[in-house]
């Protein structure tokens, strides 16, 4: 199949956008931000719903305290600031206060991954998935493009339980549906193939399709799939796809370690061994530098995972 699109967007505007329609919709939406108000696209919701709207300052760790109490009261809060500081920063305070108290708070982290860029290793949050993923009963969500994150905002709205919701600053290429449903925990299978899976996640998805284009030149058919969802796993499709090729491909703006790889991984090493390569960043922090050069040093472009797929076709 042959995808275009015909522009780029920042998913960050995705959420954002998706965020002022659903104020009009639900009264009990509400929306918290920690002095990063633009950064995260929350800049309508605020002009719009300003007694729904709380910019609680530099204090993450306030954030979350305050978004759990909203829930008490029947809100449905969404709390929002970088990446790195809503998983590093208050991991404490989500733990202890969402996540075990199972409570309805929907974290959304902006500006995460190499992405960032300029800002540097400080704040590229290359361990959050891994950290939300080991939270019982956290939902962790992935997005690819700005459609995809409007409608995965959409879904999180409708869905009861602590969810994780990361997207990212740069403007990458906007393909999936404008209309599409966003099923939570369902993979979407963007190519049949029979040659070697390729199972990409947020910025990594529309790298995989340009590398997917590539191998298919070369006779090199790929089942590719948009593991939009971390947790919970789509295990069905991973496994159903893992069987028809016998050759795995992984790639994600994350630290291999503790990311969608390595749930991966664990399941098909549990139910159907299959040779495996990761396109990830490999247990090193980030550096400083522009996205596109970041992403291209640490091998998480085309390229990097078009030489995955040689590998490990090496291995059937």
């Amino acid at each position: 199949m042959k995808y275009t699109y015909t522009e780029k967007k920042d998913t960050r505007s995705g959420f954002g956008d998706a965020m002022t329609e659903l104020g009009a919709k639900n009264p009990d939406i509400v929306a918290l931000t920690a002095d990063v108000t633009g950064s995260v696209k929350l800049s309508e919701f605020a002009k719009r719903y300003p007694e729904r709207f709380f910019n609680v300052g530099i204090q993450e760790a306030n954030m979350v305290g305050m978004a759990a109490g909203f829930t008490i009261e029947g809100k449905i809060p969404f709390a929002s600031t970088f990446a790195e500081f809503i998983s590093g920063r208050v991991y404490d305070q989500v733990r202890q206060a969402v996540a075990y108290s199972e409570k309805n708070v929907k974290l959304c982290a902006s500006h995460s991954g190499l992405t960032v860029g300029e800002d540097g290793a400080t704040h590229q949050a290359l361990e959050d998935l891994g950290m939300m993923k080991m939270l019982p009963g956290m939902v962790v969500i992935n997005p690819c493009d700005y459609n995809q994150t409007k409608a995965a905002t959409f879904a999180i709205a409708d869905y009861e339980g602590p969810v994780y919701l990361r997207f990212g600053r740069p403007k990458v290429p906007n393909f999936t549906p404008a209309n599409q449903k966003f099923e939570i925990g369902k993979a979407v299978l963007l190519n049949e193939g029979k040659d070697v899976s390729i199972f990409a996640t947020g910025h990594l998805v529309w790298p995989a399709i340009e590398a997917m284009e590539k191998l298919e030149k070369e006779g090199i058919t790929v089942d590719l799939i948009n593991i939009h969802t971390i947790k919970p796993l789509d295990e069905e499709a991973v496994l159903n796809s893992a069987r028809k090729t016998g050759a795995v491909v992984t790639a994600e703006e994350h630290n291999r370690l503790g990311g969608m790889g390595e749930s991966i991984a664990g399941l098909l090493a549990a139910q159907l061994p299959t040779p495996q390569e990761f396109v990830a960043v490999n247990d090193v922090f980030g550096e400083s530098g522009t996205g596109e050069e970041l992403m291209k040093k640490y091998g998480l472009d085309a390229e990097g995972i078009y030489k995955a797929v040689k590998k490990v076709l090496a291995k059937k």
